[in-house]
């Protein structure tokens, strides 16, 4: 039976996003200083690297080791961009992978159009539950389970600590406006990246490699070569193909911080893509 989800939408849902947006209109009375495009730029690129490297890379993929308190603090960071909690965005994200670009894809543009990819399955609450089975290696750490309970308290704990530094101004940017920008290019990876850009590996699916989202997300938008090798830490496989959480956790790497980088694979034959993608390189 084909899989066609059925947008509901509560309005206490998405009361938060659109509050957010709403709230965006506070910079005509906090008009951008360098301090305050300091501020979104900071808040924006750490929290980023907590998307990428955190929800994505860690909990999605596994493709780096962590002890227990660094996943701990990897999960805080990612959670404090207000993209719920890990185990229910890796849950998903392992799902997109096993169904990408078929019926049961959560996210498909291909499928249920650019509205739905970017936005719409996040503030629905058809998708409010995922299946524990699918992220089973993080369920027993009482910590994490935790965090995804209460996944609003890192974001929360953000806001409260820009506005205590920086005030109004800077809780208007660095929170804010930066949380509105951090959605809305971390979205682009679902909706745009399978519609717009170059597929190097003849992957099946539609996903696709872009310049300019590579840029904006610090690596992932180079989107067709992570659906070819799911499970590697490094999406950029040329070395002109910037790839800035990479470069970072290797850094990290040098102190030990985080381990076992899984480097590129460029192995597969065409054929074992699919089965690749479903095994979602855990």
């Amino acid at each position: 039976m084909s899989f066609v989800p059925k947008p509901k939408y509560q309005f206490g849902a998405v009361l938060f996003f659109l509050l957010l947006h709403v709230g965006v209109v506070a910079v005509w009375w906090t008009r951008p200083t360098r301090s305050l495009l300091a501020w979104l730029a900071a808040s924006y690129s750490i929290r980023m690297f907590g998307v990428t490297a955190g929800y994505h890379r860690y909990f999605g993929h596994r493709s780096y080791k962590l002890g227990r308190f660094g996943q701990f603090v990897m999960a805080f960071l990612a959670q404090s961009s207000a993209q719920k909690g890990v185990l229910w965005w890796a849950a998903h994200h392992r799902l997109h992978h096993r169904e990408s670009d078929r019926e049961r894809d959560v996210h498909s543009p291909t499928r249920r159009g650019f509205w739905w990819a970017h936005v719409g399955w996040v503030i629905s609450n058809d998708f409010d539950k995922y299946d524990p089975r699918l992220v089973s290696e993080f369920l027993r750490f009482p910590e994490i389970l935790w965090l995804d309970r209460h996944h609003w308290v890192p974001t929360v704990t953000f806001g409260a600590i820009v506005a205590l530094i920086g005030g109004w101004p800077a809780f208007v940017w660095g929170y804010v406006v930066a949380t509105v920008v951090l959605y809305h290019c971390t979205f682009a990876i679902n909706s745009l990246a399978h519609l717009w850009g170059m597929r190097r590996f003849d992957t099946p699916d539609e996903s696709r490699n872009n310049f300019w989202l590579a840029l904006l997300t610090f690596g992932e938008g180079w989107h067709n070569n992570h659906h070819y090798s799911p499970g590697s830490c490094r999406q950029g496989e040329r070395w002109w193909e910037l790839d800035i959480t990479y470069l970072v956790l290797k850094a990290l790497s040098w102190f030990g911080i985080v381990q076992s980088l899984r480097p590129f694979r460029r192995v597969l034959p065409v054929a074992d893509l699919a089965n690749e993608s479903a095994k979602v390189a855990i």
